[in-house]
């Protein structure tokens, strides 16, 4: 979990000086190794240009046993791996199955969790039929400027830029469903945040084509957290700007409404998808509600700067 700071705590110089600079900078051309995808170090698959796997039945117990293995092998190697064709089955029950029990594979502690795709455009892109759920762990968690080690990362270091909460209460299982008051209710604090991706199976964008990056945690590698904020009700999230750089070079922007159309949807959807499940969501855990911005692929050596406006910086130097 992150350390423990001042709620509200004010902005310091370092973040001043750094947001004066990047807005200052906004309008200057960047170099030709920058797109709005960031660097394109995503394998020879394009966007939308995955062929989808044949097989559409769910995985046996024994393959879904098989495929937490692998995915496990190469984390804890730091090693890619090649997933079976006979394993490739675009069935979203079986994504489901891996996901809740890979984090018992691979022995790290939980620390709340995450949406993955929750924009329409990100679901299109990655042709998957819904949000996907992800694990958040505490060894993996950084606070704003951070430096995040490669051993984080087998593939890719793909950056997405989101609002997050942190939870005051807990919201057990139960078989009544969580409305959007109950968590609004529920939540101590909003922080802006980097979600950094990765996966163990090459060519990112080819992975849609058989789940490849949902099966592994949703592709949910690292986290960076901004600064906590407990008066945010009144900000307009779903209209909320954020500006994203890499190496102080302006790459694109996303608004809150990328979101499920406002970060509280995509929280309440993610505490009744444990639910259903089963599972609680403790107090003290984190949410992250999805990207706003789409992706952002970058490589060690890399300095990535996201300005949410009044919510402040966050940063990430990848080593």
């Amino acid at each position: 979990m992150p350390n423990e700071v001042e709620i509200n705590e004010p902005p310091s110089a370092y973040e001043i000086e750094r947001i004066l600079k990047l807005r200052s900078g906004k309008s200057n051309p960047r170099p030709d190794y920058l797109t709005t995808r960031g660097r394109l170090n995503h394998g020879p698959t394009p966007p939308g240009g995955s062929l989808p796997a044949s097989r559409e039945t769910d995985l046996t117990k024994a393959e879904v046993d098989e495929l937490i293995a692998l995915i496990v092998q190469g984390r804890h190697s730091r090693t890619p791996v090649v997933m079976p064709e006979r394993l490739r089955a675009r069935s979203w029950q079986s994504v489901e199955d891996v996901i809740l029990q890979l984090e018992y594979a691979l022995g790290w502690e939980g620390a709340g969790w995450k949406v993955g795709a929750a924009s329409q455009a990100v679901r299109q892109a990655e042709n998957v039929p819904s949000p996907s759920p992800g694990r958040l762990f505490k060894r993996s968690i950084f606070k704003s400027p951070a430096v995040v080690p490669s051993e984080f990362f087998v593939n890719y270091r793909l950056c997405e830029f989101e609002f997050a909460y942190q939870l005051g209460m807990s919201f057990p299982a139960r078989d009544k469903e969580y409305t959007e008051a109950d968590l609004r209710a529920g939540i101590e604090c909003l922080m802006p945040v980097i979600e950094i991706g990765d996966s163990v199976f090459e060519d990112w964008y080819s992975l849609s084509g058989y789940f490849g990056g949902m099966y592994d945690n949703a592709g949910g590698a690292a986290f960076v957290t901004g600064r906590r904020h407990t008066e945010w009700k009144d900000i307009d999230l779903p209209n909320s700007n954020i500006d994203v750089y890499v190496n102080d070079f302006y790459i694109k922007s996303g608004i809150g409404v990328e979101a499920m159309g406002h970060p509280v949807t995509s929280l309440t959807w993610m505490v009744n998808w444990v639910r259903e499940r089963g599972r609680d969501v403790n107090a003290g855990e984190l949410v992250s509600t999805g990207t706003c911005t789409a992706h952002t692929f970058v490589q060690p050596g890399d300095l990535v700067s996201a300005d949410f406006t009044d919510l402040g910086l966050v940063e990430a130097k990848f080593i």
